[in-house]
């Protein structure tokens, strides 16, 4: 007789990794809008979701090791690129007369982003959201806890090479872009500073009411 072996999923991880595939997906839709910060500062929409990622990232390296987080980002390809490859398909799909006009129009500028920023932002995700992974366990290793301040230093830091990515391979010889880094880049810490701690220190502690008495503690 067979016997088979069935994976075991924690709660948290189970939780963390639906939402965060629903995140990666999400990002490259709203990163057609721009958003005025105020200052002078704006950047794409994009950031929301992106950030909400590195702080899924850093909460579950917290409470289920680097290497589980790691594997998180590695499938985050899979809807990332499912969605591009979709989205694709639907804009060479011929469009319904009928369609409501504003939206006829406006649907193709949405969805139809160059192939450069496409390669960008598959880029960008693959080198800046494991970059933080590994800030925010070297930071760990260091001093143990504080994971709210170590996940706002670890996106900050992975925010600024993510935007050199994203930018150099979107626009290089398109536009000028050390303003267009410099801006963006600001504007990312910024928001890392405001948002990034609070969402990793609620996601450790949703992560931990998830799983019982049992997970780790290193507040």
């Amino acid at each position: 007789m067979t016997t088979i072996k069935t994976a075991v999923i924690s709660r948290s991880l189970f939780a963390f990794a639906i939402f965060y595939g629903g995140m990666v997906t999400i990002a490259g839709v709203l990163g057609a809008k721009q958003v005025a910060l105020g200052g002078g500062l704006a950047v794409e929409a994009g950031i929301f979701p992106f950030l909400v990622l590195v702080s899924i990232s850093s909460a579950v390296a917290e409470l289920h090791g680097k290497d589980t987080a790691n594997k998180l980002v590695r499938w985050g390809f899979a809807p990332l690129i499912g969605a591009i490859a979709l989205s694709f398909l639907v804009l060479q799909l011929p469009t319904d007369e009928g369609m409501y006009p504003p939206a006829k129009e406006a649907f193709p500028i949405i969805l139809g982003q160059s192939w450069r920023m496409m390669a960008a932002g598959i880029i960008a995700y693959g080198i800046s959201v494991p970059l933080n992974i590994w800030i925010f366990a070297r930071l760990g290793a260091a001093t143990g806890r504080f994971a709210a301040i170590r996940g706002f230093i670890a996106a900050a830091l992975s925010q600024i090479v993510d935007t050199l990515i994203f930018i150099t391979v979107s626009f290089y010889q398109v536009r000028p872009i050390w303003d267009l880094i410099l801006g963006q880049a600001l504007a990312k810490v910024v928001l890392s500073a405001v948002l990034v701690a609070p969402l990793v220190y609620v996601s450790v502690a949703l992560g931990r009411r998830l799983d019982g008495p049992g997970a780790r503690d290193s507040a």
